[in-house]
């Protein structure tokens, strides 16, 4: 019994180590990008280490839309809605900059809107999973169909758990929109719809501007490196 307790124990073990070696980036021809939309928990380490707070922080709270745009006092990245988030859930309530500032220090970058809808929509692995097409053009990032898209119009839902895309991603399409690096003065370009939204706004069309320094419940980003 001790010897089966044991062997289960390696197994365990062996199964936490894989996981954990798993990365978390996929390789899109010459660059990669985050699997998944960058969390709560990582932006918190992030901040600890930095101790500066964010514009949200220091505005008292950041913003939603009800008949207009309307600031909620203590929403910010760590109480998107006023609550506690999970370390699992999408970050939200950041800055253009701060999100650029975010995977400067991974490493990293904002992915520009061309990359962001080639990882989004063109499947360019040469073993896809999931049922996809080496080469082929999706309408939505997660297939022909928004089956599976976070558009529950209520919030978000933590990182991961939607069904996998093209790719291989998590949430291109829909849970939160992602800051680009796409810039035009004072604005700057996202992508992706998010839980708000309807399916149409998550096609590689429904891009849109938003001030750069705006912080809000339904933006998030996630990061790119190389190219």
């Amino acid at each position: 019994m001790i010897r089966s307790a044991l062997a289960s124990a390696l197994i365990l073990l062996g199964t936490l180590a894989a996981a954990a070696e798993e990365p978390t980036r996929n390789r899109i021809d010459a660059f990669e990008i985050d699997r998944t939309e960058v969390t709560v928990g990582a932006f918190r380490a992030y901040l600890a280490r930095r101790g500066v707070p964010t514009a949200a922080e220091r505005e008292g709270g950041s913003f939603e839309y009800a008949g207009g745009w309307v600031q909620r006092p203590g929403w910010i990245w760590s109480h998107p809605q006023g609550r506690p988030a999970a370390d699992a859930e999408p970050v939200t309530h950041v800055s253009w900059d701060e999100a650029r500032a975010f995977c400067a220090d991974r490493g990293g970058r904002l992915p520009t809107l061309a990359e962001w809808r080639r990882a989004a929509f063109t499947e360019t692995r040469s073993t896809p999973t999931d049922g996809f097409e080496t080469g082929r053009t999706y309408r939505y990032a997660v297939g022909d169909s928004p089956e599976g898209m976070n558009n529950n119009r209520r919030h978000h839902v933590v990182v991961g758990t939607t069904k996998r895309g093209v790719n291989g991603l998590h949430d291109m399409g829909a849970n939160v929109w992602e800051w680009l690096a796409d810039r035009r003065g004072d604005e700057a370009l996202t992508a992706g719809g998010s839980w708000w939204y309807g399916p149409e706004q998550s096609r590689a069309e429904g891009t849109q501007w938003k001030a750069a320094s705006f912080t809000v419940l339904y933006i998030g980003f996630r990061c790119a490196y190389g190219g």
